[in-house]
C-alpha cells in the first residue's frame, strides 16, 4: 500500500474564539482609564461610531457622586486592604533598611563600551534628554562645579551608574578601567560629588548614606559613628548592646536613633515623581430607606463614567448610498457591524459588572453594616453560582472594577477571601475578618506582654476561631508586624523616648 496526499471532505463541530469574542472577553476584563482609551481608539477609527452627548442633569440619570456614596466619616479601619495598619512610617521605612540598603532592585549603570570617544557634554546632553529627574539635577551641579574635562567626563560616568535610590552602582575601579583613568582620580570625583545637594547620593551603603547626612547637620561625632557602624543592632532593637558599643546613657541613645530615622535612607527616590493610579468607581453602593421593605442596600452603575457610543445609522446609509465600487460598500459594511458589536458589547460589560457587584453586596452586606469583621468567605463560585455566569467571567468582571461604598473604595476582588473554620459547627470566618482581629489584638496588647503567636492562637481559639499557629504566624507577616520579640523592645524604645519627653517637661 502506497502513501499518497488527497483531499477529503468532512464535518465536524468545534469550539472556535472568533475575534469578537475575543474583544469582548478583552472588554470584560478591562478598567474603566483602558476602556475608555480603547473607545477612544475606535472612535477614530471608525467613521460610523460617534459619541453619545451626555445629560447635564447627572442625577436624573441615576448618578450618584464619589463624595456622597463614601463620606469621610466612614470607618477607616475597614477600607482597602482590610484596614491593615503600617506599624508607623519610620519602621516601615527602615524595616529592612539597617541589614541591607535594599536598592529598588534597578541599575542606572551606562553602557561599557567607555565613553573616551564621547565628549562629556554629548554625555550630558544624551542624559538630559530623559525622564530621569535625578541625573538632570546632578548634571547641572557638574556643569557648575566640574570644570576639567576630564574629571567631568568621569562624573558624567558615574551619574550613569547612579541608581535611581541615589547609591553608586560600581566601584572605583570599574569606572577608571572603562574610562581608563586612575582609580584613585574617580575616588576624588567621587569625593566631589558626594558634596552635592541632596547629601547622600553616590554612597554605596546604607550607613555611607546616613553618614553623609549627618555629616551634613555637623552632627557626626564618635558615638554617631558607632551606631551607623551597628545598624543590625537598630534593626533588632538590641537597646543594651546600642548603649555598650556607643557608649552613651539611654537618653543619648533614644536621641540618636530619633535622628536616624528622620534622615532619608533613599534620598534619590525623592526625585521619582511616578504618576498617580487614578481610580474611578465602576457601581456605587448606597443604603436607601424603602417604604415597605425598610433599609437596603442599592447598586447603581457609575454612569457618569460609562462610555456612551452610538452607531450613526443615518451615516451609514448615506455612505452606503455613495458606495461606487464593491471595496467600498465591503467596508462600510464591516465598520457598521463592527459598530453594532462594539455598543451591545459595551452594553453586555456594563450588565454584567451590576449584576456580578449586587450579588457581592448580597453576599457580604454584614462587611458593610458591621465592618472587617463581619466579612464573610467567599469565592468565585459562589458568585457564579448565583450569577448564573462562569468562574472566569466573574474573574475578569471583578478584575480592575471598583465599588464606592459608605466604608469606602473597594476592588471587586476584595470581597474574595478563603475561609478558617470555627469551633462548635458555627460559620466559618473570613481570613481577612481573622487578620482584623489580630490586629486589634496586637494593637491592644501592653509592652510587657506582648502576645506570642501561641497566645494569639488561644485568643482567636477562645473566640471560636480554629487555626493553626504557621498560619497565625503568616497572617502576621502578611500584615508586617514583627514578632512579640521584636514588639517587646520596639515598645520599650517607645516608652523610653516618651519618658525623656516627660522628664523634659
Amino acid at each position: 500500500m502506497t502513501l499518497a496526499p488527497r483531499l477529503q471532505l468532512g464535518q465536524r463541530q468545534a469550539l472556535v474564539m472568533t475575534p469578537q469574542l475575543q474583544q469582548a472577553i478583552k472588554l470584560l476584563q478591562l478598567s474603566q482609564l483602558e476602556l475608555a482609551g480603547y473607545v477612544e481608539r475606535e472612535l477614530e477609527s471608525n467613521p460610523l461610531l460617534v459619541e453619545s452627548p451626555r445629560e447635564d442633569d447627572g442625577a436624573a440619570a441615576g448618578e450618584t457622586p464619589i463624595d456622597k456614596a463614601a463620606p469621610a466619616g466612614g470607618d477607616t479601619a475597614d477600607t482597602l486592604a482590610g484596614g491593615s495598619a503600617a506599624l508607623g512610617e519610620a519602621d516601615e521605612r527602615w524595616a529592612g533598611e539597617y541589614v541591607d540598603r535594599g536598592g529598588d532592585g534597578s541599575s542606572a549603570k551606562g553602557g561599557g563600551t567607555g565613553a573616551l570617544g564621547e565628549d562629556a557634554p554629548d554625555a550630558m546632553a544624551r542624559i538630559a534628554e530623559g525622564d530621569a529627574s535625578l541625573q538632570r539635577h546632578v548634571l547641572a551641579q557638574i556643569s557648575a562645579e566640574i570644570l576639567d574635562p576630564v574629571d567631568r567626563m568621569v562624573a558624567v560616568r558615574l551619574v550613569e551608574w547612579l541608581e535611581p535610590s541615589g547609591y553608586l552602582a560600581s566601584e572605583s575601579g570599574d569606572v577608571g578601567a572603562a574610562l581608563g583613568v586612575e582609580a584613585s582620580r574617580v575616588e576624588t570625583v567621587l569625593s566631589r560629588l558626594r558634596q552635592f545637594d541632596p547629601p547622600g547620593l553616590f554612597s554605596r551603603t546604607l550607613a555611607e548614606c546616613l553618614a553623609a547626612q549627618l555629616a551634613d547637620r555637623n552632627r557626626l561625632d564618635p558615638a554617631m559613628q558607632a551606631l551607623l557602624d551597628n545598624l543590625d543592632l537598630l534593626a533588632r532593637r538590641d537597646l543594651n548592646g546600642l548603649l555598650r558599643r556607643c557608649g552613651v546613657d539611654a537618653e543619648d541613645l533614644a536621641g540618636m536613633i530619633a535622628e536616624i530615622r528622620a534622615l532619608d535612607p533613599k534620598p534619590g527616590l525623592r526625585f521619582n515623581h511616578e504618576p498617580v493610579r487614578t481610580v474611578i468607581p465602576d457601581v456605587h453602593l448606597r443604603r436607601v430607606r424603602h417604604a415597605e421593605l425598610g433599609e437596603i442596600w442599592e447598586v447603581e452603575l457609575n454612569t457618569d463614567a460609562l462610555p456612551r457610543v452610538l452607531a450613526d445609522r443615518r451615516y451609514y446609509a448615506t455612505l452606503s448610498r455613495d458606495a461606487r465600487t464593491k471595496e467600498t460598500r465591503e467596508f462600510v459594511a464591516e465598520r457598521w457591524q463592527t459598530a453594532n458589536w462594539l455598543v451591545k458589547a459595551l452594553d453586555q460589560r456594563a450588565t454584567t459588572i451590576l449584576k456580578v457587584a449586587r450579588e457581592i453586596a448580597q453576599q457580604q452586606e454584614g462587611f458593610f453594616r458591621h465592618g472587617v469583621t463581619a466579612l464573610r468567605p467567599l469565592v468565585l463560585r459562589d458568585v457564579a453560582i448565583a450569577t448564573g455566569l462562569h468562574e472566569s467571567t466573574v474573574s475578569r468582571v471583578t478584575s480592575n472594577k471598583f465599588i464606592a461604598t459608605p466604608r469606602g473604595l473597594f476592588e471587586l476582588k476584595y470581597f474574595f477571601t478563603s475561609s478558617v473554620s470555627a469551633a462548635s459547627g458555627a460559620p466559618a470566618v473570613s481570613a481577612e475578618a481573622v487578620r482584623s482581629r489580630m490586629r486589634r489584638m496586637i494593637d491592644a496588647e501592653r509592652p510587657e506582654a506582648t502576645l506570642s503567636d501561641d497566645r494569639l492562637v488561644e485568643l482567636l481559639r477562645d473566640e471560636g476561631i480554629e487555626i493553626a499557629r504557621r498560619t497565625v504566624a503568616k497572617y502576621r507577616e502578611a500584615m508586617r508586624i514583627p514578632s512579640s520579640v521584636q514588639r517587646r523592645r520596639e515598645k520599650s524604645l517607645s516608652g523610653m523616648g516618651m519618658a525623656i519627653q516627660v522628664a523634659a517637661l
